[in-house]
């Protein structure tokens, strides 16, 4: 199996298996590490960043969701560390303290908020069932549409959900009669998904209950979110591997050239890096200094 193929057994890993957690960081120590180039300018700070993400990763692997795959896991851990390494830099320049701290909180709108915390866990439990039925409607639709070679259809509906995209940016680029082609295709994309949605168990109770509630609590069922944050049409490692590679027919070839350089997937984006510079120069010495540091930082179990 290759490192584009391989995923870790979270059964494994929750049980502190170092051999599993070793594999971990030679799996994904490049690709996290290219993620956050592209977003911290200090070469130090990004590999601190990445050693916070590991760790993270170690005290968090409790809470681990089989609904995401560990990819999803461990990136939103490093989208976080990120965020939190930006924010330093920019309190500091601000005058903030140096311990990273906001320089102001907002108290007046925490101490508004009158929800109640039965209210609160309902609707976040509510929105949390639905989403999770929700994203795999829209896998399912994923892999439908991928196996059918419907990639210009795939592509309308990922410029519009995940590129941010309108009819008028996507007909001509993707060689559409117009730009209520690009509707239509919206349209029947979207009857498809609600009817795979409605066919899975649970789905018109929770879908029913939501609607309930969004009168006083904005928990809906997003379709737009739901699509980026569960990253329903990112290709595997592998597939992006064989892109590089031009391994792939042309209408996948084209739909990942469309995720990664044109919708700019920032997750897909490391991934294409991280593989293009083991192929080029193998990892190199800035990458052997953050496995190094993760290493010791892992066997220490997060203690």
């Amino acid at each position: 199996m290759t490192d584009a193929d391989w995923s870790p057994d979270p059964t494994r890993l929750a049980a502190f298996d170092e051999g599993e957690w070793s594999q971990v960081e030679a799996a994904f120590a490049g690709r996290l590490l290219s993620y956050v180039s592209r977003r911290v300018a200090d070469a130090e700070a990004r590999e601190d960043v990445v050693q916070e993400t590991f760790l993270g990763a170690v005290r968090g692997i409790g809470t681990f969701n089989p609904a995401y795959s560990f990819e999803q896991f461990l990136f939103g851990i490093c989208r976080n560390r990120t965020i939190d390494q930006l924010r330093r830099h920019e309190v500091r320049g601000r005058g903030g303290g140096d311990d990273g701290t906001a320089a102001s909180f907002d108290v007046d709108s925490l101490a508004s908020d009158d929800q109640t915390p039965s209210r609160i866990i309902r609707r976040t439990d509510l929105a949390d069932r639905g989403r999770d039925l929700l994203a795999a409607a829209l896998q399912e639709w994923v892999e439908l549409t991928w196996s059918a070679g419907e990639m210009d259809r795939l592509m309308v509906v990922e410029g519009l959900l995940r590129g941010g995209m309108r009819n008028r940016d996507l007909w001509e680029p993707l060689g559409l009669r117009d730009e209520v082609s690009v509707a239509g295709i919206k349209f029947r994309a979207l009857k498809k998904i609600r009817e795979l949605l409605l066919a899975k168990d649970g789905a018109a109770e929770i879908a029913a209950s939501l609607d309930g509630l969004a009168a006083d609590a904005d928990a809906p069922m997003d379709v737009q979110s739901v699509w980026g944050e569960r990253r329903v049409s990112c290709p595997s490692r592998r597939w992006i591997a064989r892109w590089l590679d031009g391994g792939l027919e042309p209408g996948a070839a084209r739909f990942i050239a469309f995720h990664v350089d044109e919708v700019g997937c920032e997750w897909c984006e490391a991934n294409r890096d991280d593989l293009t510079r083991a192929r080029e120069q193998g990892r190199g010495e800035a990458l052997e200094a953050v496995q190094g540091s993760s290493v010791r930082w892992l066997r220490s179990r997060a203690k």
